[in-house]
């Protein structure tokens, strides 16, 4: 039978060698470090969860969704998903779950008021950092040659440069995407213009169509935006249109206003806001500028680059940026 002093003594000796057990593990790591074993890394604490991404159909959504998904990935170990949807859509998979995260959203406001303040199934996570700006451009030489003809008052005056054979007699508006941010066919209808909106059906379009004018020097009045790495490529001038006043595009049907300015922003799942953990965060500290946008948004659609290769491009260049968005 043990008697009191046993115990003791065996209490003692445990106390020992949980103080001792710092000192063997440090020992250890050393020996292996000398032998060269591999030592096993410790786990990163993830909850190892599937985030999933909507990208939209322009190059800045594309480069936000690219970077963040790679630092999702690489520094807290989620699993992520891009889901290629246009902008209705996109909100739609908030309230679906088939979407988690918004990485920047133009304005949006009756969608707003439909998901987050009605349904309550999505909320804001701030700011993205570039300011957005919708109008519409001509080419600079088209300027030059005319210089009234960035007076919305004066575009009739040149109608007829811009007559295609989609555009009949009227002169042409060209537009990308239909589901992007536009009032456009209001904007004609309301100012009296002798124009058509004609879609081109994408960004890429309306790029190529950009380029062949500057080329060519052939007429070209487009809907277009920043930012956007093509306006270091490509000279073009902004259309004035009617001042931008708060409230003058409340009724969309009657708009004779300039587009406002847009302050991008992130819009998730009231779901991952509550239960997205790190993911969240990072989501919801990630903002960068316009010019550290187009850097990727060039590389991934103008330099051949795929989505992995400009982002892990951007983030090897720019740690002290992202580093602040990563949650310890």
């Amino acid at each position: 039978m043990a008697t009191p002093g046993d115990a003791a003594r065996q209490v003692r000796g445990s106390r020992s060698t949980v103080r001792a057990l710092p000192v063997l593990i440090a020992l250890l790591l050393s020996l292996a470090a000398c032998t060269g074993e591999a030592v096993a890394p410790a786990p990163r604490a993830s909850d190892g969860e599937t985030v999933r991404i909507a990208v939209n159909g322009w190059a800045g959504s594309e480069a936000s969704a690219a970077v963040v998904g790679r630092l999702l990935t690489q520094e807290l170990g989620y699993r992520v998903e891009t889901v290629r949807l246009d902008p209705l859509q996109s909100w739609e998979g908030l309230e679906r779950g088939t979407v988690d995260v918004i990485l920047e959203n133009w304005g949006r406001e009756a969608l707003k008021r439909t998901y987050i303040e009605e349904k309550k199934v999505a909320v804001s996570a701030g700011r993205s950092g570039p300011t957005g700006v919708v109008g519409w451009y001509v080419p600079q030489w088209m300027a030059d040659e005319h210089p009234q003809i960035t007076d919305w008052r004066q575009l009739n005056k040149y109608a007829h440069l811009f007559k295609t054979d989609k555009s009949g007699n009227l002169g042409q508006l060209l537009d990308g995407d239909p589901s992007h941010v536009t009032n456009d066919e209001a904007l004609v209808r309301n100012l009296g213009l002798h124009y058509r909106v004609v879609h081109a059906g994408s960004e890429k379009a309306l790029i190529d169509a950009a380029r062949r004018a500057a080329r060519n020097r052939t007429p070209l009045l487009m809907y277009f935006y920043e930012p956007h790495w093509l306006f270091g490529q490509i000279k073009l001038a902004k259309v004035n249109l009617p001042p931008y006043a708060i409230g003058c595009d409340a009724d969309p049907a009657r708009i004779r206003c300039d587009y406002p300015p847009y302050l991008l922003d992130k819009i998730v799942s009231r779901r991952f806001a509550d239960t997205g953990g790190r993911a969240y965060e990072l989501v919801r500290n990630f903002n960068w500028t316009s010019e550290q946008q187009n850097a990727v948004a060039s590389d991934m659609t103008d330099n051949g680059l795929g989505a992995p290769q400009a982002a892990q491009k951007w983030i090897d260049a720019n740690k002290l940026t992202w580093k602040e968005w990563v949650p310890g």
